[in-house]
């Protein structure tokens, strides 16, 4: 125990370092999201912060496979496909890469996973155990894709994207620490925690540096890889970490899909995701703010219980989303913004 106290606090205060030696780097480097038309903030930011979750992260995963804690298979797993993610992220970032490109090197991530952890072959629903094939492997490479993307279309406030991934990787530990034979999901979940930790005390709003694609992707990936490991063994855990994912994976489902059927271009930068009408109105601070609310006082308990209640956990994915895609419907989700509404 007091071995993995000492790994925590070592976890925190170098992403947090990192992060500040990144936003200096940013500065110097005249590195910055400058803001636009489609922008949530005002002023002209760092960007690029993202890398010390992935660097802090990189160097905990061996670490933790080194002294036992986690399996070779997980730590390369989540190494090799996440640096590739990051990578493409970076090289996003700095020079810009077509939607293809970066599709591409996801896609070839996403199969990484499955040959070190194995593909999503079973899943529960109800009170039967359904046993995939090659439809396993397809869903599993299309959930993954969908994480990696999910967190880049959702960074767009302060402090939201690490703030989730907080909460996510905590409560998935939590939550795979109760389950027998899961230390090494809740080691990593851990890791992965208290890293975002680090880097959100220099993205808290009003934040001093963004992630950029080379964090939000990877945080995608990594928690993709976390669910994927967990399901192993626990078939009813895809459900749990929906659940803890819920407000992501509602508000940018439903958002796209209304772009979608309006034939807007999916992958062109906006400003209509409900979390962004919100903010808008609200101020960044508090959307995040209630945000980690929601997820903490509703999707929480809905997640210990699907954990708890496996026969259960299907049943409760719909009854934790339904409020959420109501709320996310009336606040505007894909509702186009007018002209006159968009910042000068």
């Amino acid at each position: 125990m007091r071995l993995y106290l000492v790994l925590a606090a070592a976890t925190l205060v170098l992403s947090a370092s990192l992060t500040g030696l990144a936003r200096r780097f940013a500065l110097g480097r005249g590195i910055l999201d400058i803001p636009n038309r489609r922008s949530s903030h005002r002023s002209a930011t760092a960007r690029g912060g993202g890398i010390a979750i992935v660097v802090t992260v990189t160097l905990g995963a061996v670490l933790l496979a080194l002294l036992g804690a986690i399996s070779s298979n997980l730590c390369i797993g989540l190494v090799g496909g996440g640096l590739v993610v990051a990578g493409v992220g970076l090289a996003d970032d700095h020079r810009g890469l077509p939607a293809a490109v970066r599709f591409a090197v996801q896609t070839f991530a996403a199969v990484w996973a499955l040959w070190w952890l194995g593909s999503l072959s079973q899943v529960q629903v109800g009170e039967h155990v359904a046993h995939l094939d090659w439809s396993g492997v397809a869903l599993a490479i299309l959930g993954i894709l969908w994480t990696v993307n999910l967190f880049n279309f959702m960074d767009g406030i302060d402090g939201l994207a690490a703030g989730e991934a907080v909460f996510v990787a905590a409560a998935g530990a939590i939550l795979a620490a109760l389950a027998p034979a899961h230390a090494e999901i809740a080691a990593l979940a851990w890791l992965l925690a208290w890293a975002c930790a680090g880097f959100l005390c220099w993205n808290w709003p009003p934040a001093r540096i963004f992630m950029g694609d080379v964090g939000s992707a990877y945080l995608g990936y990594a928690i993709a890889v976390l669910a994927l490991a967990d399901v192993q063994t626990r078939p009813a855990a895809v459900w749990v970490w929906l659940i803890l994912g819920g407000v992501f994976f509602v508000d940018a489902t439903l958002t796209l899909s209304r772009r979608w059927l309006r034939r807007d271009r999916v992958y062109e930068a906006h400003r209509q995701h409900a979390y962004q009408w919100l903010a808008r109105r609200f101020g960044h601070l508090r959307v995040t703010v209630g945000v980690l609310l929601v997820d903490l006082l509703w999707l929480l308990p809905c997640a210990a219980l699907a954990s708890r209640r496996p026969k259960l956990a299907t049943a409760t994915v719909i009854v934790a989303f339904v409020p959420l895609a109501v709320a996310a419907f009336l606040v505007g989700a894909g509702r186009r913004e007018a002209d006159d509404q968009r910042p000068p």
